[in-house]
């Protein structure tokens, strides 16, 4: 799947406003994440630890920030943002593509995630399965991982 317009490549640290915002928007555009994120609001400011190792990529259209995805210990997907201006074009996928081809090269056979369960349909549409349900700092999560030993 490509999206027309669309560019990827490694975050640089000139890019950390618009990851910012991507994930501000993207994180309270849930309705069900909203009122517990804005109690915690050192939750909605994304740090960009990783940029600096080259474990974030970005997607870029008309010139700015529409989403990214961070991998962490090397076959942890850690961050999956979409600008809500852009959700439902494919861009999350293209992300996670991405990710997952990196971690394959990288010599890992499955790609981690814990997921938020208003993202389940989203993660099993994408080829993750749920492997256990477990507490996070901000309520339940998923545990998932993906399968990277097929074609």
């Amino acid at each position: 799947m490509s999206v027309p317009g669309l560019e990827l490549r490694t975050a640089v640290t000139d890019d950390l406003p618009g990851l910012r915002e991507v994930y501000r928007a993207a994180s309270l555009s849930n309705a069900g994440d909203a009122p517990v994120l804005l109690a915690r609001p050192e939750y909605l400011v994304f740090s960009g630890d990783r940029i600096e190792a080259g474990g974030t990529v970005v997607a870029l259209a008309e010139g700015r920030v529409v989403g990214f995805a961070t991998v962490a210990d090397g076959d942890e997907l850690e961050d999956l943002f979409v600008d809500p201006g852009w959700q439902r074009r494919g861009i999350a996928r293209v992300l996670v593509r991405r990710i997952a081809e990196a971690v394959r090269e990288a010599g890992h056979s499955r790609l981690w995630v814990t997921g938020n369960p208003h993202a389940l349909e989203f993660y099993r549409a994408a080829g993750f399965v749920e492997v256990d349900h477990i507490a996070t700092e901000l309520g339940n999560g998923l545990r998932m991982a993906l399968d990277l030993t097929g074609p």
